[in-house]
């Protein structure tokens, strides 16, 4: 039987390579009665700020041609409530829990993790959000500056001893540069990709498709760009890199593996379905085992030049 257990680091691992994507599953506990989330790989909250937040007017959410435009803005009922309303069911859950964390600053992003830390939360780790405008910078994101990734990383890394993944965006000049400063920072890996830039507006109207006009685009249209990111980023660092990026089948599983991904995240897709992580894990089994590739790492980055 294939194993399809993989190690994101020493201090994490997974029964298989299938993650939910931060913001596309909740905070984990919504889909209990719809899904085993025990067999999944494992399971990323929707990124939580020190304050609850409203997040953008809607209309918030479009779709496009093979995607999905979204503009939340970061809505989330804060660290305070998340800890006592939603950690204790993913405290006691068998598949590893990371916490997606946002800010617009640096001191709220300490004071989140520092808040989540002083409970013993009994999680695997933190996915570190840094597409998110740091308003001490005049709202530049974090993820589009090398040193300020890095300076972020470096102040929340002796914050916690646990897994901590950053994940990238891909609208910057080089994605491995960034790559490379979280690695110096101190990250125990990084996903990639966030969404890309995207704005739909009606031609009869120009309104546009979500309020305040630009958006995210996420879903099958952005997969080859986020397998570039992938490659590229995989080529740079020592850390292992986990794909992101309009998955819906067990070839794009696969390819992002390929191309150097440990393990991928699951994102647009589980709004048609919420079980397709299982089914995907299920498949990448078969597809192994077809194959005769007896472990996950047996794909890892057969295309890497």
């Amino acid at each position: 039987m294939a194993d399809l257990t993989v190690a994101l680091g020493e201090k994490l691992a997974l029964r298989n390579p299938i993650l939910t994507a931060s913001g596309t599953f909740g905070y984990g506990d919504e889909a209990a009665d719809l899904v085993d989330v025990d067999r999944l790989g494992g399971l990323i909250t929707k990124s939580l700020t020190r304050y609850p937040r409203e997040g953008h007017p809607p209309p918030r959410i479009a779709e496009t041609p093979a995607g999905m435009l979204n503009a939340i803005g970061l809505a989330n009922i804060g660290v305070e409530r998340f800890c006592a309303e939603n950690l204790p069911f993913l405290a006691g859950l068998k598949t590893a829990v990371l916490v997606s964390i946002a800010g617009s600053s640096m001191d709220e992003y300490g004071e989140v993790l520092e808040i989540l830390e002083a409970g013993d939360p009994g999680i695997a780790g933190y996915e570190i959000n840094i597409s998110c405008p740091n308003v001490a910078a005049g709202g530049m994101e974090f993820g589009v500056s090398a040193e300020m990734t890095e300076k972020l990383i470096r102040l929340l890394r002796p914050l916690t001893q646990r897994h901590m993944m950053v994940k990238l965006s891909p609208n910057v000049t080089s994605i491995a540069d960034i790559a490379l400063a979280a690695q110096r920072g101190g990250a125990d890996a990084v996903s990639a990709i966030n969404t890309v830039v995207g704005l739909g507006v009606d031609p009869r109207t120009g309104v546009f498709h979500v309020s305040g006009g630009l958006a995210g685009l996420s879903g099958p249209a952005i997969r080859p760009i986020a397998l570039a990111a992938v490659y590229q980023v995989a080529r740079a660092v020592t850390i292992p890199v986990v794909g992101v990026g309009g998955i819906m089948t067990v070839d794009d599983v696969v390819a992002f593996l390929r191309v150097g991904a440990h393990a991928v995240q699951v994102g647009t897709a589980n709004y048609r379905d919420p079980a397709i992580g299982l089914r995907l894990a299920a498949e990448v089994s078969v597809f192994m085992e077809e194959l005769g590739v007896e472990r996950i790492s047996g794909f890892r980055g057969s295309s890497l030049a």
